[in-house]
């Protein structure tokens, strides 16, 4: 006869033994520890931890007041400023729930959004009037209420608001006696994934993995208290990667950013003495490929964190010799931003510099606390050989992975299938066991039976000293069936032709790898530096035109 476990007796859950996982909480014990420190740099702005924490709870006291909770949704088009910071904590500590829009979208996918979101209140930048104007205009009837953020660093613009985000803060209560969820699982944030053909999906995420990931930020980057973070980031591409709720768990100093440009970036690094800050390749890109002067007088080395699309190694080197030292993560929207590290071993410093950069471009290994990340046979779900050769496709699984997608469980049940989350993106797994994407499925080129991993020949071209960008899509052909063509987009002030960068890739690649076709010219981009590779099909007419 089976005894009676005698620890599940008597030692039940109980309001002193088990509280609710929330980001919240962090900032609530910033500002009761570290009052007197500055949360906020945004112009002549200095805002502390004591006031930020007073001003959330303002808002979320006047959503209250206006009926907005559990269930509702609160969204935001909005830069980084102090606002959408403040959003972050605010809206979820009234019980709703946090939409981030992202702010380069036209006004059929804001539209959409904003009804499918069913969003109460929408918070606004008049930077951002015409395209917003359009959606409302849209909506009729059913738009939200529209809250006009008022920023004396934004551009000129139409006000589109019924009221002012000051003057809605002064309908709160700055004592507000906000909770925490009734259940961790509760949702704290809804993201659209960029979509190319139809409708976006709705990711919405949850406090526990919000505040795990948060912390994992913290963990995996060895992040110090107290630091000084550059919003180079977007606050709305997956909360900002958490790092709004990662610098409330530090009492870091966030340094606003309204648009990322290395004339404004330098001077802010220099003035307040930047130690951290995030961004796609594009970023530092950007940022080594600027004027050496932008530089003068920052002795002190910036720790960035890289994600967004597999980082060429001629980024990770040129950040090496510009004093940013990349530590590389990998993720996406469902696993709340980044959920995976390149975690760097202390063998790798001897090694030779484009040794370093190889090894630091894999996606790595998992975040400390998800439980897992792994590359298995999409067929039958079972691991590929850790061999760096076999391709299969990159899995995970744990506590920092999304709810599901809003209102629609077909997709929901697709990328749970078999247990885990799928990622879509294909990749090896290496004998040390770190991860190293190939190629997004839709990218891998299929030239006569012979797969080319376009990030490969990417790799290449961004080591030519004239590109700044390149990306390489299939080209329809006659004899190989699909052929790699490259767009490229040149530094500023560089030359170059087709014959020369078709030469300098036939000296590092495989033939049957050097693209047939090179074309010049600036590149579509996301508003988070992805180069839009679907616009790029379209103009070749791959076979998979359309993402």
């Amino acid at each position: 006869m089976a005894l009676a476990n005698p620890y599940a007796i008597g030692l039940d859950r109980n309001a002193a033994n088990h509280v609710a996982l929330s980001p919240l909480s962090f900032l609530e014990r910033a500002a009761h520890v570290y009052p007197d420190r500055i949360a906020i740099v945004h112009g002549d702005l200095r805002q502390d931890w004591r006031t930020t924490y007073a001003r959330s709870r303002r808002l979320a006291s006047a959503l209250s007041r206006r009926g907005v909770g559990v269930g509702h949704t609160v969204a935001a088009m909005l830069p980084n400023t102090p606002a959408m910071f403040e959003a972050h904590f605010g809206v979820p500590m009234s019980g709703a729930v946090l939409n981030t829009l992202n702010t380069r979208l036209d006004p059929e996918a804001i539209a959409f959004m904003l009804q499918h979101g069913e969003a109460s209140v929408l918070l606004t930048d008049r930077e951002f009037a015409p395209v917003v104007g359009k959606a409302l205009a849209m909506l009729g009837a059913r738009r939200p209420l529209v809250v006009e953020v008022e920023d004396l660093l934004a551009p000129p613009g139409e006000r589109l608001g019924e009221i002012t985000y000051e003057a809605l803060l002064d309908e709160g209560d700055p004592a507000f006696a906000w909770q925490l969820p009734a259940d961790e699982w509760d949702a704290i944030a809804l993201n659209y994934t960029s979509g190319t053909t139809g409708n976006p999906k709705g990711v919405v995420t949850h406090h526990r993995g919000a505040y795990l990931n948060a912390a994992n930020n913290v963990i995996a980057w060895s992040l110090p208290h107290h630091p000084v973070y550059l919003w180079t980031l977007p606050m709305f591409h997956c909360n900002g990667w958490c790092f709004p709720w990662t610098m409330a768990l530090v009492a870091g100093t966030s340094v606003c950013l309204r648009r990322v440009d290395p004339a404004v970036i330098f001077p802010l690094v220099r003035e307040h003495g930047v130690t951290h800050m995030c961004g796609a390749p594009i970023v530092y890109s950007m940022l080594i490929n600027a004027p050496a002067g932008l530089r003068e007088g920052i002795a002190h080395e910036v720790k960035g964190l890289i994600a967004g699309a597999a980082p060429p190694a001629a980024v990770i080197e040129g950040c090496e010799a510009a004093g940013i030292s990349l530590t590389h993560v990998y993720g996406l929207t469902e696993v709340y931003g980044p959920a995976a590290v390149c975690a760097k071993q202390a063998a790798w410093d001897d090694l030779p510099a484009d040794e370093r950069a190889r090894l630091n471009g894999r996606q790595g290994v998992t975040y400390p606390l998800q439980q897992a990340v792994t590359v298995l046979d999409p067929e039958t779900m079972q691991p590929v050989p850790a061999d760096g050769e076999t391709i299969g496709e990159i899995f995970f699984r744990g506590n920092v992975v999304m709810k599901g997608y809003l209102k629609n469980p077909s997709a929901t049940e697709e990328a749970f299938a078999g247990g885990w989350f799928h990622t879509g993106d294909l990749a090896v797994m290496h004998p040390d066991g770190y991860v190293k994407i190939k190629d997004r499925s839709k990218d891998i080129i299929i030239s006569g039976g012979e797969n080319i991993s376009s990030i490969e020949v990417e790799d290449v071209l961004h080591r030519h000293p004239a590109v700044m960008l390149a990306a390489v899509v299939a080209l329809p052909d006659a004899k190989w069936g699909e052929v790699p063509c490259a767009f490229i987009e040149l530094k500023a002030g560089a030359q170059a032709d087709e014959a020369g960068v078709l030469e300098f890739c036939r000296s590092q690649l495989a033939r049957f790898k050097v693209p047939k076709r090179v074309v010049f010219g600036e590149l579509p981009k996301t508003s988070t530096g992805k180069i839009q590779k679907f616009q790029l099909r379209a103009r070749v007419q791959s076979a998979s035109a359309i993402d």
